[in-house]
């Protein structure tokens, strides 16, 4: 039986297997092609953790938001491009995307207007900029229903539809 770790700076990817009772023995065991010496290098940086590393202890830790987290605090292209997605209540994340909806809708003539002659004059650009911050608002609430889904799958509270019993194909 492993030991419990007294360190103090854990990664993310220790602190994921520890809250699941996991030792690094046991994680060995579940995930593919995975010993416990490698699942240390991760969890002490002693590796660089790849994107496919990251795939799979998300998928066998039942933890979908470690793919995020890879993305928004490792990857040097997600650093760039991809938002920071958040465990919400399905509640709050649609009154966040209705709201984010409903203030688009109210923008679209404007938009429409400012992209008519393909260009974005000086005097178009900061409403410009205001209708892309409503997008990216748009786009996070997106990407915390789908991280959502995927939390509720991974805890088997919300079933695919292709592995329901019965389902057509």
């Amino acid at each position: 039986m492993g030991r419990k770790s007294t360190k103090a700076n854990k990664s993310i990817y220790q602190m994921t297997r520890e809250s699941l009772d996991l030792t690094r023995e046991k994680a060995g065991e579940l995930i593919p092609g995975f010993s416990p010496e490698r699942i240390e290098k991760i969890e002490n940086g002693r590796i660089q953790v790849q994107p496919e590393d990251v795939m799979l202890m998300a998928e066998y830790y039942k933890t979908p938001s470690l793919r995020n987290y890879y993305c928004t605090n490792e990857c040097p292209i997600g650093q760039v491009h991809v938002q920071r997605t958040e465990s919400k209540e399905l509640g709050q994340i649609a009154v966040e995307t209705l709201n984010a909806l409903n203030r688009i809708s109210r923008s679209k003539d404007r938009l429409l207007e400012i992209v008519e002659d393909g260009q974005v004059r000086p005097d178009e650009y900061e409403d410009f900029l205001e209708i892309k911050q409503l997008l990216d608002r748009l786009a996070l609430s997106v990407s915390n229903l789908q991280l959502w889904v995927d939390e509720q799958i991974a805890a088997g509270k919300l079933a695919r539809p292709d592995s329901a019993s019965g389902s057509a194909r």
